[in-house]
C-alpha cells in the first residue's frame, strides 16, 4: 500500500489556471476535467457549486473490496478477497488478517472488531463451511490480534438449540453488522427457510447478541417473505445510529436500525427501510416500520428515501452518528451513491444565506472507473464528514467530502 500525501481536490470554478497546474497538473488531464464537470453529472444538482469532491490519492491496492469501516481506534478496516486489511487514515497499510470468506466488518465501543466470514465445522462426520462472525480484539495493536470467539450459524441462534442441522443451513448467510451504544451486536441474516409453526426463527431476520456473544433476541415482527415497510427479505446490510468517533456524551441510545433488501427474485418496492423498536402490551418488544418517512413533501426535496422503486440492488447503508443524522446508501445495480436526511429527504439543506429552499441533491455515480463513477459499489462508511466507498470491481477505496465541509 503506498504511503502518499493526501491532497484535497477543491471543486471551484474560481481557481486560476496556475493554481490548477500546481494542484492537478495541467487541465488537459482527464481526471482534472472529470473533477471540474462534477456538478454537471446530475442535472438536478442545484446550486451547482454544492457537491462532493474526491480526496486523493485513491486507495487501489485491493482485490474486490466489499466493505470499509473506520473504527473507534481511528483505523480504516477494509475487507477484500485477501481478508481484513487495517490501514491508518492516510492509507498506510499496517496489517492484514486472513479471514476466510470475509465480507463485512465493524467495531464496537470497546474497540472489539467483528468480521463476517466462513468457518469450517464437522457435522455428522462431514466438514461443512458455514457463515460465521469472527470476534477479535487488539486488531491494530503491536501484540494483536486476539481471536475472542466465533459465532457460527446455526449454533449461535438460541432458537436452534433443539433443532438439528438442516441442509438449508449450508446456504444461509450473515450479511451485515451493526452495534449499539451498550455494545449489543446486530447481525442480519438471509436464507430460504421460514416455518411459522416452528420454534426456529426465520432465516431472513436480524439476530441480537450481547457483548459476551450470547444470542439475546431477534427482530420480532418483521415479515421474512412478503415485501412491505417492515419486511426483512434478502437483507444485504444493516446500520445502527451509533458509530465512531468515540465520545462520552451525546451517543444515541436508539435501538432502531436501517436495512437494505437486495433479494433480486422478488419485486420489492421499498428496499431501504428504517425499522423502529416498540413495546407491545401483549407481545413485548417488537419491530415495525417508521411511517414518518412516508411523508414526502416535493416542496422540501426532489427525491426521497421512501420513493417507490428508488433502489435496485442496495448493498450497504450507513447512518452518520453526528448531529446531521444523514443516511448513506450505495447501489451496485445503479452504481450510485445516495444521501438522505434523517427525515428521508434526498440531499443536503441549502447553504445559509441562499434563496434556494429545497434540499440539494448530492447523490452521484454511474458505471465506470472515473472519479465519480463506480463498478459494483459494495460498502460505504462515514467518519468525520468523510465518505469512504468500497468500489469492488474497480479494486479501490474512494473517499469524498462535501465541498461545503472543506476546511
Amino acid at each position: 500500500m503506498k504511503h502518499i500525501v493526501t491532497y484535497i481536490i477543491l471543486l471551484s470554478l474560481t481557481l486560476t489556471f496556475s493554481s490548477c497546474e500546481f494542484m492537478f497538473g495541467t487541465k488537459k488531464n482527464s481526471e482534472v476535467d472529470d473533477i471540474f464537470i462534477q456538478g454537471n453529472i446530475d442535472p438536478n444538482l442545484a446550486p451547482s457549486d454544492v457537491g462532493y469532491v474526491p480526496i486523493l490519492p485513491i486507495w487501489d491496492d485491493f482485490q474486490n473490496p466489499v466493505d470499509v469501516f473506520v473504527g473507534y481506534d481511528e483505523m480504516v478496516y477494509v475487507v477484500d478477497d485477501n481478508g481484513l486489511h487495517i490501514l491508518d487514515l492516510k492509507g498506510q497499510l499496517h496489517r492484514t488478517i486472513k479471514i476466510p470468506g470475509a465480507t463485512e466488518v465493524i467495531q464496537d465501543r470497546r474497540i472489539h472488531t467483528y468480521v463476517i466470514g466462513k468457518a469450517k465445522v464437522e457435522i455428522f462426520g462431514q466438514e461443512e463451511e458455514l457463515t460465521a462472525v469472527y470476534h477479535l480484539k487488539n486488531t491494530a495493536t503491536l501484540n494483536g490480534p486476539d481471536f475472542v470467539d466465533t459465532l457460527i450459524h446455526p449454533f449461535c441462534d438460541a432458537s436452534r438449540k433443539i433443532i438439528p442441522f438442516r441442509s438449508e443451513d449450508r446456504i444461509v448467510e450473515f450479511t451485515g453488522l451493526a452495534v449499539l451504544a451498550d455494545n449489543t451486536l446486530y447481525v442480519s441474516r438471509k436464507g430460504s427457510l421460514y416455518d411459522p409453526a416452528s420454534s426456529a426463527r426465520p432465516d431472513n431476520t436480524v439476530l441480537f447478541f450481547d457483548e459476551e456473544g450470547k444470542n439475546i433476541s431477534y427482530a420480532k415482527g418483521l415479515n421474512p417473505v412478503t415485501p412491505n415497510l417492515k419486511s426483512s427479505i434478502g437483507i444485504s446490510s444493516i446500520a445502527s445510529f451509533v458509530g465512531p468517533p468515540q465520545k462520552l456524551y451525546g451517543v444515541s441510545t436508539s435501538p432502531d436500525f436501517v436495512i437494505c433488501q437486495a433479494d433480486q427474485d422478488k419485486t420489492i418496492e421499498f428496499r431501504v427501510l428504517w425499522i423502529r423498536e416498540y413495546s407491545d402490551p401483549d407481545a413485548g418488544i417488537n419491530y415495525a416500520e417508521n411511517s414518518e418517512l412516508l411523508v414526502m413533501d416535493p416542496n422540501k426535496a426532489n427525491g426521497f428515501l421512501y420513493e417507490a422503486n428508488k433502489f435496485k440492488n442496495p448493498q450497504d447503508v450507513c447512518v452518520a452518528p453526528d448531529q446531521t443524522g444523514y443516511i448513506f446508501v450505495v447501489d451496485s445495480e445503479t452504481d450510485r451513491f445516495y444521501q438522505f436526511t434523517s427525515k428521508g429527504l434526498e440531499g443536503v439543506p441549502p447553504p445559509p444565506n441562499t434563496s434556494y429552499v429545497k434540499n440539494i441533491k448530492v447523490s452521484f455515480g454511474e458505471e465506470g472507473a472515473g472519479l465519480f463513477q463506480f463498478d459494483d459499489p459494495m460498502g460505504v462508511c462515514y467518519f468525520k464528514k468523510m465518505i469512504y466507498i468500497a468500489d469492488k470491481n474497480n479494486n479501490r477505496i474512494v473517499r469524498y467530502r462535501l465541498n461545503t465541509d472543506l476546511e
